[in-house]
């Protein structure tokens, strides 16, 4: 059995894997263009996904499982790989601690007028007059209750918060107060006092969020993406900010990334940019390893109980 990688591993990673699976052959690559050499004989392939297109995969003839070490695999050629049978597992849950760390860290921000006692104390100036709100009682409505969802709404109720979340059913999701299916979310988004979305990227999701999705919104709430930009069209988010139909937007991910020099969010003081690292994490890459040890292990032994399955037909 051969595993191939397409990004640089850690050695001291590399040698742990040869010891505790020595009767695999492991073939570790910086780069695609260098692992599609021998992905012809690659029963597995551990990816990021985004060097994954359709004829790498048509040349993987022998490929019978793909791990991709990130949660978000949008970008995968689903039908391809559903047509070879392939079996796709993802990292899904790794990005947890940090982003729900980033949410909860965001919001104090924006509630504590961080920017602006960052600038005050640049100018030397001492303003004791700023407008500073508790978090403590308020509402965060938290679209996606998956493990980040989670865990963000875990937190939140050390905060004191009121938790209310929107998923595909309305299903009960520990750590929520309330959970609202998609085709009732108004009722979640209007309670919004922080509203925070996690929701992958896929053609249920796409422009999920509409113009009078804001206007139901609280004036004086924060809305904040750190899931996929597709969530909502950026011109129909830039209006809502114009209008004052919400205060304050916390923006980690981009329909161009990086955010291009002159784009309009650069310049808005009610928006907040950070360069998509909500998830990044000194611990990803080992949180992966472990996922994918587990998932080898199983594989192996022919039980297929392997965690973070994809559903290709859904996407995620």
């Amino acid at each position: 059995m051969k595993i191939v990688t397409s990004f640089n591993v850690n050695p001291k990673i590399q040698n742990e894997l040869m010891e505790k699976f020595p009767n695999i052959e492991f073939s570790f690559h910086k780069v695609m263009k260098e692992a599609v050499s021998e992905i012809d004989s690659a029963e597995i392939l551990v990816s990021y996904g985004g060097d994954l297109n359709e004829e790498v995969i048509n040349k993987a003839a022998n490929l019978k499982w793909i791990m991709v070490f990130s949660a978000g695999i949008e970008k995968l050629p689903f039908e391809t790989i559903k047509q070879k049978g392939i079996l796709v597992t993802n990292a899904r849950g790794t990005s947890k601690i940090p982003m729900a760390e980033y949410t909860m860290g965001m919001i104090l921000q924006v509630a504590r007028k961080t920017k602006q006692l960052i600038e005050n104390e640049k100018q030397e100036e001492w303003n004791r007059r700023l407008k500073m709100i508790e978090i403590s009682g308020a509402t965060i409505t938290i679209m996606g209750t998956g493990s980040i969802g989670s865990e963000i709404a875990r937190l939140a109720r050390a905060f004191g918060m009121k938790t209310v979340g929107i998923n595909r059913s309305g299903r009960s999701v520990e750590y929520f107060d309330e959970v609202y299916p998609v085709t009732e979310m108004d009722k979640a988004i209007e309670q919004g006092d922080y509203i925070v979305s996690v929701l992958p990227s896929t053609p249920d999701t796409y422009h999920l969020l509409k113009e009078q999705h804001f206007k139901i919104m609280k004036n004086d709430c924060l809305f904040m993406n750190i899931g996929r930009a597709s969530l909502v069209d950026e011109n129909v988010l830039m209006k809502a900010l114009e209008t004052d139909e919400i205060a304050h937007a916390v923006l980690d991910v981009f329909e161009t990334e990086p955010l291009p020099k002159g784009h309009p969010f650069w310049q808005m003081e009610n928006v907040t940019i950070t360069p998509h690292l909500s998830g990044v994490s000194r611990q990803y890459l080992l949180r992966c390893i472990e996922i994918f040890e587990h998932n080898l292990k199983q594989y192996l032994s022919g039980e297929n109980n392997l965690i973070n399955v994809i559903d290709l037909d859904r996407g995620y």
